[in-house]
């Protein structure tokens, strides 16, 4: 189920809820069980915003009592995601529905844009907001009219001219705006059109006798074609229009909305009813043709002067967030009122949150990510992250292990025993350990895998995601002497059941050792967002080595040692096309190897303490 919260105060006007039962209706229509949340005020409710947005008693309505979601209807049901069109939330209202799921903001223009799991601007925002972006900036996901005009430049006859300033007008704009064009209307020069459902009633009979007045117009995108200008302020209705090929000029109501109308392009009369007032001293001519030739330009620049993909309800109603309201590391919540917080790194189809408590940096996603564990993941994928195949690389996979099983062999003193190695993928850890003295086993998703561990190398393993439920039974619990994870830790969507089950498997003493790619390498250095961009879409944590002495210690482990791996010269900035084994690359591989700034890490560490 999904829950959409538009801002419906008085003087925000209609376009959040409009946007909102659009949205609603866009995305049952696609299949999904999405309802609205109206919450009832005291005074503070425009009713009439209910007819402007074609609202009567629709089932999928949910009216609450209070503003607090604790309060709303079906607030202890289990909601998929929680879409806020708020303009601006503040932090008690954010932190309220964080508590109940996943949050999506849409031209969240707020300060608490961090506390958001995801991010959509459908409306360009202030260059400010460059600090903290969002995961999909597209004005072309408004649902946009399919009628279009010929071109932006005007036809033959009349200038049709259309004047809308939303549902409440709360600084009267329309009337200046129209009073200001009303020589140029009895010249026959305009023909007008006003929206204007809040017009007062002492000021209707001025408008009548020239201009066509009208409370709303039912789907006003499809009509905007059959005018050559659009007056407006800055809001959906302008890009609408754009795409419609449809000239803009703006007034805004106040500071705010003059600075978007500047950002992004717009020419805007100035702000409040005094320059709307002014607005018919620019219309001659060559303005009108700069002004068609400006909203062209504007139109270009954000995508809407071809016909869309996709709009905003099929965008979401593929969404299915992966999305952990606390940190799957320590479990601390991430809405927490902390200062040092840092700005998640947000991708399209994923955020990148920094646990400030422990430290690990953990993916949301809007989808589970399209890898399957099977043979394209060793080969095809496997081949594409490291130039060659899985089996390719098998005999330096051994060679690694067997330095991996001198580490380990030191934590147990020489005394092999029963080993699993959990991700074992074609074996060749386990091969290694094998000959090393070890009694092994393997676990792995990936069919084809765990046939050749079984068939091919002899060795037992079991196709199974960790925790196995084949090693549930009471016997297995301190059975095993070591517990590997190469490069699999980082897969998990909860760490925190995966190391209390590794506690429980592993005998007091016993060896934990795994590997994992780490942000504080050259290339997370260089770069976190790079690095986290080409970040495998499956890796769901982020580890770093300084980090897991405190992680571990959590779950009943002693940090032993760290071994910094995954050292490429080449990656380091200005390095350009290196020679491998040139002067300049031993001179950088020595400064990565001594400053510990390889990609990757590997980390050993012993049970001291069992959580049982």
């Amino acid at each position: 189920m999904l829950l959409i919260v538009p801002t419906v105060e008085k003087n925000r006007g209609g376009g959040h809820l409009s946007r909102g039962t659009a949205l609603v209706r866009s995305l049952r229509a696609a299949g999904r069980e999405a309802f609205l949340f109206l919450p009832e005020f005291s005074g503070g409710f425009n009713p009439r915003l209910l007819e402007i947005a074609g609202l009567n008693d629709e089932s999928w309505i949910l009216q609450g009592k209070t503003q607090d979601p604790r309060y709303a209807p079906e607030a202890d049901k289990h909601w998929d995601y929680i879409i806020l069109d708020k303009w601006r939330t503040d932090l008690w209202e954010a932190a309220s529905w964080a508590a109940l799921a996943p949050l999506v903001g849409i031209d969240e223009g707020g300060d608490h844009r961090d506390k958001f799991d995801f991010l959509i601007d459908l409306l360009p925002a202030l260059p400010k907001r460059a600090f903290n972006p969002p995961n999909i900036a597209a004005p072309s996901l408004i649902p946009l009219p399919h009628n279009r005009r010929p071109s932006f430049h005007k036809a033959e006859g009349p200038l049709r001219v259309l004047i809308s300033f939303g549902a409440e007008d709360a600084a009267g704009l329309t009337f200046q705006a129209a009073m200001s064009l009303r020589g140029l209307v009895h010249s026959g020069e305009l023909e007008i059109t006003l929206i204007a459902p809040g017009l007062p009633a002492d000021k209707a009979p001025a408008l009548r006798a020239f201009s066509s007045v009208l409370k709303g117009i039912p789907d006003l995108r499809e009509h905007l074609a059959e005018y050559d200008l659009l007056i407006t302020h800055f809001g959906l209705s302008a890009f609408e229009a754009l795409h419609a090929r449809l000239p803009v000029c703006l007034v805004s109501p106040g500071p705010y909305h003059e600075a978007l109308a500047r950002s992004a392009g717009f020419f805007s009369a100035g702000t409040g009813p005094a320059a709307a007032g002014r607005i018919g001293q620019f219309f001659f001519p060559k303005f009108l043709s700069t002004l068609a030739a400006g909203s062209e330009k504007i139109a270009a620049r954000y995508g809407l002067d071809t016909v869309p993909g996709r709009n905003l309800g099929e965008l979401l109603a593929a969404f299915t967030p992966l999305s952990s309201r606390v940190c799957p590391a320590c479990g601390a919540p991430f809405f927490v009122r902390d200062k040092s917080r840092k700005t998640p790194i947000r991708f399209p189809d994923r955020t990148y949150r920094h646990c400030t408590h422990c430290g690990m940096i953990y993916m949301l996603r809007t989808s589970p990510p399209a890898i399957e564990y099977e043979t394209d993941y060793f080969f095809g994928f496997y081949k594409s992250q490291y130039g060659k195949t899985y089996l390719e690389d098998f005999p330096n996979l051994i060679e690694a292990g067997k330095k991996r099983l001198r580490y380990i062999k030191r934590l147990l003193h020489d005394e092999p025993g029963r080993l699993l190695d959990i991700g074992c993928a074609y074996g060749p850890f386990l091969s290694a350990a094998r000959d090393g003295g070890f009694s092994v086993q393997g676990i792995d998703p990936a069919a084809d895998a765990v046939r050749y561990v079984r068939e091919e190398l002899g060795i037992p393993a079991n196709e199974s995601f960790f925790p196995d439920p084949s090693l549930e039974h009471p016997e297995n619990a301190g059975s095993f002497k070591v517990i590997t994870l190469w490069y699999v830790i980082e897969h998990f969507e909860d760490l925190r059941w995966v190391l209390v089950e590794i506690n429980r498997l592993l005998a007091l003493g016993g060896a934990l050792a795994f590997s994992t790619p780490t942000s504080t390498g050259i290339s997370g250095k260089k770069s976190l967002r790079a690095f986290l961009e080409k970040s495998p879409p499956d890796h769901r944590t982020v580890w770093r080595p300084k980090i897991c002495r405190r992680i571990l210690a959590r779950y009943g482990f002693r940090l032993k040692k760290i071994r910094v791996t995954g050292h490429h010269p080449e990656r380091f900035p200005l390095a350009g096309h290196i020679r491998r084994g040139g002067l300049r690359w031993h001179l950088l591989l020595y400064t990565s190897r001594l400053f510990g700034l390889g990609d990757t890490f590997e980390c050993y560490a012993v049970k001291v303490r069992s959580l049982w």
